[in-house]
């Protein structure tokens, strides 16, 4: 059987894609990604009592005794705080990208013309992968590059 599945609207791929190629649906900090979902789901599962199941069974497994810490750890993953740089909320400090697509009117710099430019306003350590997602990008098209996203770890 086959599954036919719509492309992505442009409002979702804006919305999880940023201009600079990074997977904001991906990361441990995006309000609507799925780390946070799934932590928040987890979090559900447990319930609120469960330190105490977990103090119980430390005795079976020392791993229990770390729960506090998990807990803690669980609750900050589960909030979410970035709604992604096209809100402005990037988490990047002065990266340049946004401002630069938006005066060309790209929603991406991998379609841009000019890419990559020689100075693309990002912290050095993401030049790099800039441009290889730009590549990406540019070569499949947003929506088959989100679809690569959704499965490729967001922290490799």
């Amino acid at each position: 059987m086959t599954c036919n599945t719509l492309p992505p609207s442009r409002s979702e791929l804006l919305r999880l894609v940023a201009p600079c190629g990074l997977y904001c649906g991906g990361c441990l900090a995006f309000v609507g990604g799925n780390i946070r979902n799934h932590a928040r789901a987890l979090r559900e599962l447990l319930g609120s009592n469960f330190s105490a199941y977990a103090a119980r069974m430390a005795g079976m497994n020392p791993a229990f005794e770390q729960y506090d810490g998990f807990s803690q750890l669980l609750n900050f993953l589960s909030e979410g705080s970035c709604s992604g740089c096209r809100s402005g909320g990037c988490l990047l400090g002065d990266c340049g990208v946004r401002s630069c697509t938006a005066k060309r009117e790209l929603d991406f710099c991998g379609l841009c013309p000019d890419f990559p430019c020689p100075e693309p306003g990002l912290p050095a350590n993401l030049v790099e992968r800039w441009e290889k997602n730009g590549e990406i990008l540019r070569a499949k098209g947003p929506s088959a590059y989100l679809d690569l996203l959704r499965v490729r770890p967001r922290y490799p």
